[in-house]
């Protein structure tokens, strides 16, 4: 299994372009929010980190004790909910809502679960490059976020080829 490249990601490049004739504003590095559940969803999105040490980065995920592994961004904590909880998802959802519209990112990432499939969404209703990685534990199939997320994200990646399929996800290789 090939490592997953992710220098040069067209995800960090802008959005939109400038209108011609426009000003130029004095370039700045781009927004990037990195959302992920707890375990393994966070040690993947972690193993990624180089992909955007240049970019502006802010970090949301459920388990307060994570923010050592970020020292100096931007952390976030949300409730942790499962599709068995309503009251939970709603709460988080809202949560994640306030982050997403607080950030104002050029670009999602997420590695699963609930809140990046909320991120996501928000992110791409405000104009954000959107980004969907699925964790390496899903080998049988894509997870219920991941069957999800399809029409918010722009791009969209298992972690296992046999996965792959020409509507998407892609595989480009695993984090290990």
């Amino acid at each position: 299994m090939k490592k997953i490249a992710v220098e040069n990601s067209p995800l960090l490049s802008p959005a939109r372009p400038a209108a011609s004739g426009a000003a130029r504003r004095p370039s700045r590095p781009r927004r990037v929010l990195l959302v992920a559940s707890g375990g393994g969803h966070w040690v993947q999105l972690l193993r990624l980190r180089a992909a955007w040490e240049d970019a502006d980065v802010a970090y949301v995920t459920v388990q307060p004790s994570y923010r050592s592994e970020v020292p100096g961004a931007r952390f976030y904590c949300v409730h942790d909910a499962t599709r068995w909880s309503r009251w939970g998802l709603l709460w988080m959802a809202v949560q994640v809502a306030f982050v997403v519209l607080r950030e104002r990112p050029d670009a999602v990432i997420t590695s699963g679960a609930a809140p990046g499939l909320v991120a996501l969404r928000v992110g791409k209703w405000l104009g954000a490059r959107t980004a969907w990685l699925d964790s390496i534990a899903n080998v049988d199939s894509l997870s219920l976020s991941g069957q999800r997320v399809a029409a918010y994200a722009d791009l969209q990646l298992t972690q296992w080829q046999h996965l792959e399929t020409a509507s998407g996800p892609e595989y480009r290789g695993a984090v290990l």
